[in-house]
């Protein structure tokens, strides 16, 4: 009885997770920021504690940074975008390796090495929103 009470009236369907258009790699963009300017403080302040509370925060950032790139990889690029752009998979691929390697170092350079890929993501992004 309670099933037949709480059954769905209707079924949706999408094409994908969120409604069209609110893909943007600003979001990665931001939690990359986040990872180099906390690799940043941590590299400028011998706290122990501050140190470690440092770490944790870089690591979650560093992963959503991963989370926003593969969202975008798999949800908004569609095989047009992967025709016009061959180097599209790999650009990916380097950047989610890119937030790996911020995720498991303190140095400065890997949150900037992971921010200019993001760049390059961006500006396919930006493209492909054009045409």
């Amino acid at each position: 009885m309670f099933s037949r009470l709480f059954a769905p009236r209707a079924t949706a369907h999408a094409h994908c997770d969120l409604p069209c258009g609110v893909y943007d790699p600003a979001q990665a963009r931001l939690e990359a920021e986040s990872v180099k300017a906390t690799q940043e403080k941590y590299q400028a302040n011998e706290d122990a504690h501050f140190r470690a509370r440092a770490i944790i925060i870089k690591e979650q950032r560093a992963e959503a940074v991963k989370h926003h790139i593969s969202v975008l990889w798999s949800d908004y690029f569609k095989a047009p975008h992967f025709e016009k752009y061959p180097q599209l998979h790999q650009l990916v691929n380097d950047t989610l390796k890119a937030a790996s390697a911020a995720k498991a170092s303190t140095d400065p350079a890997t949150g900037q090495a992971l921010l200019d890929l993001i760049a390059e993501v961006d500006k396919i992004f930006w493209e492909t929103k054009q045409g």
